[in-house]
This record gives C-alpha cells, structure tokens and sequence, in this order.
C-alpha cells in the first residue's frame, strides 16, 4: 500500500494530520466503530478526565486493529467526536504522538454527548493495509 499525503494547505502538517491521504494498492480496509474510554465489560472509565479518555480510546483502538493484525500506522482516517473541543485540541498532541509521525486524514465533531454519560471522546478509524 502506498500513502500519499494531500495538503493544498500545510497548516495541518505540523498538527499531526493531512488534509487527506490518498491510498493506492491496498488489500484490506477495516472500518472500526467508535471506540471511547470503556474497560473490556463496557464501563465507563476515568469520568471527567478527557486526557485519560482519549488515552484509553487510543488503546482501544490499538487493541481493534491488532485484532485484525493491523497497527495505528495502517490508519488512514481518524474522527474525534467529542463533547469538549476546546479540551481535546488541548490534548490533540497525545493522540498524535502516538502515530509516530505517521499522519492520518482527520475530522472533530463537538457532540451534545456520547454514548455513556461520562464519556467525553470517541474516536472512529479507517485501517489500510
């Protein structure tokens, strides 16, 4: 698989996320459902503290894509959906810096609330390899 990054604007580049990323020669796609700060029977965790959150939902993540031998450099698009912009942008570098380098296609949505009453981030992925 090859990933070309798209950037007519490269504001994006130095946050850690491309405008879009263009894939060819791939094998597989995994779409991932949104995955949030839940322990393995599905409870809520680390209420109130969206760094921890976003922490968990990234390993999460990991977990899903490892599931389908797949790592977080085979992410080609990650969506936020949150319901504190302002506190994930602060903390959008934890997410980034977990990418290594590797940057991804990118949305953040403000949510009025997520799934479980204590969630505050979810994120939502698409794999390529």
């Amino acid at each position: 698989m090859e990933r070309t990054a798209v950037n007519p604007w490269p504001f994006s580049v130095p946050l850690g996320f491309d405008q879009a990323q263009l894939v060819e020669g791939r094998r597989r796609e995994l779409i991932c459902s949104a995955q949030d700060a839940v322990d393995a029977n599905g409870d809520s965790q680390h209420p109130g503290d969206l760094a921890a959150q976003l922490g968990l939902a990234l390993d999460n993540l990991e977990a899903v894509l490892a599931g389908a031998d797949m790592t977080l450099a085979n992410v080609v698009r990650l969506n936020f959906y949150t319901t504190d912009v302002n506190s994930l942008l602060q903390h959008f570098p934890l997410a980034t810096k977990r990418f290594g380098g590797k940057r991804f296609a990118t949305t953040v949505l403000g949510v009025a609330s997520l799934a479980g009453p204590d969630l505050l981030v979810a994120i939502e992925a698409t794999a390529m390899d």
